[in-house]
């Protein structure tokens, strides 16, 4: 049986595991909210002890905290920071929607490491000075998206559009037929194809942009509704400065504490700039996979990298399984938006009460896209082979060619040669030869699949 000790907290007496570096609060927690059994994200309790890390050294310059327990929170949280004490983070995401557990949970375990040698650490007195959880933990969720969008997410796309935009110059030279509907259309280069891929990308990348500047808008400072009561008259702008330097990030007070406190608007919005980067993965790994698809029945254009087999019973069958995966992880951080809307609606007065539901989708959101940008460039787009005579045969055959004679014979006359041509299976330059006064080689000439991808008129 696990050995336990004796803790206590302003509720009175609690058994704790003697090997856990917490203390009661986090236990009552572990024991209230026994209900998915997914803790917070790491990413989020680092966070927390970054704000810890800053408020020691604030609070020390400001000359409200001792430096020898200063020095030891800060030591303390710098361990946390760095992975260290992962384990000893066990609460629940579904918990108080504060955040308080996860906040006392934080502040226990610093406490807990930094005491010892005749000196005592308060969880709350000194890890918690100036503090309240209704400002650390929406400040952490701001820290913990920004500097994982920061450091993994936006270096994963960009490493994934610039996969793209290499793979689009070598293939610069293969025409396809292009598709609306599903249905055979006017041809494009494959370039062309992958290029609307990396713009999408990059418009992602804008828009992401663009959400961090409200994500890096911080609450530490408001304290417990937004006024800063406790909190030193300068704290705020000084924790932004710390957070910052320890970061690199560009952080500042948001300008109203009661609006950080009671909403959740900024997080609300990069969660919704996500779902739209989750629509731009599942528009390219559906368009893998169609182009993949058959061999033989299907497009089978492309050949994805086979991986592993795909079927339990049909032997020699690969599947497209990482677009496969994209697919799913997209769908998921679309669910995840969903509920981060919902969440973001329940600030009631002073504060919104589905803090911990927030980070923890947020957060898997980022790491969700930012794995699934990586697997895609790397063992989907880097890596597919061009099947040059399943694109080079349906193009040569493509009735939908004639759109060019539009200007030259009218509409009408093009549609009659190009439904002859799907009835007779013929290609549409001898259909065309046929029912017109055009020589051969000026219907080669307008029909050229590779002039038509320039667009424009034909001449």
């Amino acid at each position: 049986m696990t050995e336990h000790r004796i803790e206590r907290d302003s509720m009175g007496e609690l058994k704790v595991p003697y090997e856990a570096l917490y203390g009661a609060q986090t236990q009552r927690a572990i024991n209230n909210f026994q209900v998915s059994g997914q803790a917070m994200p790491a990413a989020f309790i680092h966070a927390i002890a970054r704000i810890k890390l800053a408020a020691a050294r604030v609070n020390r310059d400001l000359l409200l905290l001792d430096v020898e327990r200063a020095e030891a929170i800060v030591e303390a949280a710098q361990a946390i920071v760095d992975g260290k004490h992962d384990t000893h983070f066990p609460v629940d995401v579904f918990q108080t929607g504060s955040g308080t557990s996860s906040n006392m949970n934080v502040n226990e375990v610093i406490a807990h490491l930094a005491s010892g040698n005749n000196l005592t650490v308060g969880p709350n007195d000194h890890v918690n000075m100036g503090q309240s959880s209704n400002d650390v933990i929406p400040t952490a969720i701001h820290l913990s998206a920004a500097l994982e969008v920061t450091t993994r997410l936006r270096p994963a796309l960009e490493h994934l559009r610039a996969t793209i935009d290499e793979r689009a110059m070598e293939l610069d030279g293969v025409i396809k037929t292009g598709r609306t509907h599903l249905m055979d259309a006017m041809p494009l280069r494959l370039s062309q194809e992958l290029g609307g891929w990396s713009s999408q990308l990059g418009h992602a990348i804008e828009r992401l942009d663009s959400a961090m500047q409200r994500l890096c808008r911080l609450a530490q400072g408001g304290t417990a509704v937004g006024t800063g009561i406790n909190a030193h008259p300068e704290f705020a702008e000084r924790m932004a400065r710390e957070l910052s330097e320890q970061t690199g990030l560009s952080l500042q007070p948001n300008d109203s504490f009661f609006a950080s406190l009671a909403s959740q608007d900024s997080a609300v919005e990069l969660s919704g700039q996500l779902r739209g980067l989750a629509c731009v993965v599942m528009k390219i790994a559906n368009d893998l996979r169609w182009m993949n698809s058959g061999p033989l029945a299907g497009l089978g254009e492309i050949e994805l990298e086979a991986l592993q087999p795909g079927s339990s019973i049909m032997p020699g069958k690969v599947n497209p399984v990482i677009p496969e995966s994209a697919a799913q992880a997209a769908a998921q951080v679309i669910g995840l938006d969903a509920a981060v809307t919902v969440a973001g609606q329940s600030g009631n007065f002073q504060l919104n009460v589905m803090l911990p539901l927030v980070a923890h989708n947020l957060l898997t959101s980022i790491l969700l896209m930012s794995n699934t940008a990586r697997l895609l460039a790397d063992r989907a787009i880097a890596t597919f082979k061009v099947r040059d005579e399943a694109m080079a045969e349906p193009l040569a055959r493509n009735p939908i060619l004639v759109t060019a004679l539009n200007g030259v014979i009218g509409y009408d006359a093009a549609a009659a040669i190009a439904k002859q041509a799907y009835q007779s299976g013929r290609p549409i330059i001898e259909v065309a030869e046929e029912q017109t006064d055009l020589s051969r080689d000026e219907l080669e000439r307008l029909l050229d699949p590779a002039s038509l991808t320039r667009g424009g008129i034909p001449e």
